[in-house]
């Protein structure tokens, strides 16, 4: 008999106390291992629209609703008595008439008066709005999944019903009917064969899963809220299962599930290739951190596919290479570049250069290309670098360059950048790579060496390189051609547009700080516009005040309105640009009665606490309600950059990655956002605004 749990369980799981959920998942696995046992209290639901749901004794109070045939079991919901009884009642199982997928289905005359509750008061007094699925037939809503009972009401949806009717259907058809409200033509959903098993359908496989043993089971139920580690969107389970013939990458704006998809890639990599070594990475230990956190969560007690995939920052992951052939590196800091830049460069026979424009030529041309001749430095193209200079002036930057390369290695120290240029051309030399398959997670934020060291991994094999990132997340580095470097993901990138975490509306403002299509170097678009969200939500606020003195309040009556409506303290953000402005954040916090917990690159939200942090920290946060203050003009985009600028290039990077730092710290946010400035705020508060 196969058993099954479906999402509707965990989510159900999920919502119980410790104490029950503990009780719910001990009958759960005495029904994965006998569902014969004369001990398991079946009781038939004789008022249920489905004739095989039954529900099942927990406890005196506690009912679990099971889907039970002769050949499989499937647990679809757990809850108290009355309220298990009742969700049953107004539901069913059935394989849908076109597609052949195996649906839970809403029946429609028990949920009708639901529907009308949700109206809107203010709907109700407008001018009616037209009905956007008119024009298309049955047989056209039930190729996109829509349940056959739902067909004429789908057909009288409008813009302002759209979202109460999609909380009631599968989630394909929601998806598809969202896309067409927004102008994209969604895929069909494919069709099962007649003798095909309706639980196999790839729609299916989203909500239904095959529970093999008690460990996938105690996967599942550890932590049912992390339905993500179960249930995968059909999409998102083709790039992590897909082969390809070459490097590859996969992009989606924020919330979009990227991070899953690498993490199920990495393990979806050690489970085909049982001796291989898998490299997860990302640019920052804190991501990494959180990416070793959700791969324990995802392989459980996979004891051995846990030790093969290793989790380390991209810097960390050079370090250990280096020092196992090596002593550990010495790592020379910005500050000691600076200085040495500024020293060689104090000479009055040479060319008054501004320590910006060298920091600028050093960090993205010489020190990130490698360059180590005056031939090489002659001959690089200057990518992204506008400011044009003279054969005698690139003479002299290359006399200062060369000085400091010296003193550098005078003092035994290096650059990441050297680091990573020594293990590649180490595994290059060797012909051996330390992994046999990387998976890279925020991977828009490497940088040129970390890349070409990765194309030294991955040696052009099938699927040794897997890449998930963002570039209108891009807040690090500068842009550059992987091409060049020999990372070549052409026809092997994908797009992921479902939005899970981040509501309808919240998404749509925070996309107007993005262009609709960002390019890389390599001519690669990321087309943003057919994203589309999958819950609805009340609109972000913006607000701009008149002084710095009148903001915290007006933060700290939201945050306090967040805690009145249920919001437990870990789950709200405040994020500021920069360190200079949490004080801001914290008298906020103060004001509305809480604790703030200020996140640093080791912490991690606690119960009990508002997190405060900086934007580039939030990067790999999630909060139920996000507050970004301090939106000031000269503080976004930070007056100091724009002041540092030495390259005409320069202006217009800056302007992008402080509107992709905005952009991160809004998506942050699922439910509820607020975005304050003291006025004049800054310029992108009216993008926000519309």
């Amino acid at each position: 008999m196969e058993f099954r749990i479906a999402d509707t369980f965990t989510d159900s799981l999920a919502k119980l106390t410790g104490q029950e959920q503990k009780a719910v998942k001990t009958t759960a696995f005495d029904l994965q291992v006998d569902s014969v046992n004369p001990g398991m209290r079946f009781h038939k639901l004789d008022r249920a629209k489905d004739p095989n749901f039954w529900s099942v004794r927990v406890n005196a109070d506690i009912r679990l609703i099971v889907h039970k045939t002769a050949s499989s079991l499937l647990l679809v919901y757990a809850g108290h008595h009355n309220k298990a009884y009742k969700w049953a009642e107004c539901r069913k199982i059935e394989r849908h008439p076109k597609t052949g997928a195996a649906q839970l289905v809403e029946v429609r005359e028990t949920i009708e008066e639901i529907v009308i509750h949700q109206t809107r008061v203010e709907k109700q007094t407008a001018l009616a709005k037209p009905c956007i699925f008119a024009n298309l037939s049955k047989g056209d809503l039930l190729g996109f999944g829509v349940p056959p009972e739902w067909v004429n009401e789908v057909r009288k949806a409008t813009e302002d019903s759209l979202f109460d009717i999609a909380e009631h259907l599968p989630q394909e058809a929601t998806e598809a009917l969202l896309e067409l409200a927004v102008g994209v033509q969604p895929k069909i959903t494919r069709v099962a064969a007649e003798s095909d098993d309706p639980f196999d359908h790839p729609d299916a496989q989203r909500r239904f899963r095959v529970m093999a043993n008690q460990e996938e089971l105690a996967i599942a139920l550890n932590d049912p809220w992390e339905k993500w580690t179960v249930f995968l969107h059909p999409s998102q389970r083709q790039c992590v299962e897909k082969d390809y013939t070459g490097p590859a990458r996969i992009s989606g704006s924020a919330g979009t599930g990227k991070t899953i998809v690498a993490l199920h890639r990495a393990a979806h990599l050690a489970r085909k290739h049982p001796n291989a070594k898998i490299l997860l990475t990302t640019f920052s230990s804190t991501l990494a951190n959180a990416l070793q956190t959700k791969l324990n969560r995802l392989v459980g007690d996979e004891s051995d596919m846990a030790l093969r995939i290793k989790v380390r920052s991209i810097k960390q992951v050079g370090k250990d290479l280096y020092a196992h052939s090596h002593a550990t590196p010495n790592i020379a800091d910005d500050a000691t570049i600076r200085d040495l830049l500024n020293q060689h460069a104090d000479s009055p026979d040479i060319y008054r250069f501004s320590e910006q424009f060298l920091l600028g030529e050093w960090k993205d041309v010489v020190n990130a290309w490698q360059l180590k001749s005056w031939e090489d430095y002659h001959n690089v193209q200057r990518l992204g670098r506008k400011t044009r200079i003279g054969g005698k002036q690139r003479e002299m930057l290359w006399a200062i360059f060369a000085a400091v390369r010296a003193e550098l290695d005078a003092r035994n120290l290096m650059t990441w950048a050297d680091l990573f240029g020594r293990v590649t051309q180490e595994i290059l030399d060797q012909g051996m790579t330390p992994f046999d398959f990387a998976v890279v997670d925020e991977a828009q934020d490497l940088g040129v060496t970390e890349v070409r060291f990765l194309a030294a991994l991955g040696s052009g094999r099938s699927n040794a390189l897997f890449f998930a990132g963002d570039l209108g997340q891009r807040i690090f580095q500068q842009p550059f051609s992987w091409k060049s470097l020999g990372v070549d993901i052409r026809g092997r990138s994908g797009t992921l547009r479902i939005n899970y975490r981040t509501s309808h509306q919240i998404r749509s403002r925070a996309d107007r700080l993005l262009p609709s299509t960002i390019s890389d170097v390599d001519g690669n678009d990321e087309n943003r516009k057919e994203t589309i969200s999958v819950f609805d939500g009340p609109p972000p606020q913006v607000k701009i005040v008149d002084s710095i003195e009148e903001e915290p309040a007006v933060v700290a009556g939201w945050l306090m309105q967040q805690l009145d409506d249920d919001l437990q303290p870990h789950e709200i953000g405040v994020f500021v640009r920069s360190s200079a402005q949490l004080d801001r954040a914290r008298n906020a916090v103060k004001m509305a009665g809480a604790t703030a917990l200020e996140l640093d690159n080791g912490a991690e939200p606690e119960v009990g606490k508002i997190s405060i942090c900086t934007m580039h920290l939030a990067k790999g946060l999630e909060f139920r309600a996000v507050a970004v203050i301090a939106c000031d003009d000269e503080i976004l985009p930070l007056q100091e950059r724009i002041e540092a600028i030495s390259d005409d290039a320069d202006l217009e990077e800056v302007y992008n990655t402080e509107r992709h730092l905005l952009y991160v710290a809004c998506t942050r946010a699922r439910d509820h956002l607020l975005v304050t400035g003291v006025d004049p705020a800054s310029e992108f508060l009216h993008d926000l605004e519309g």
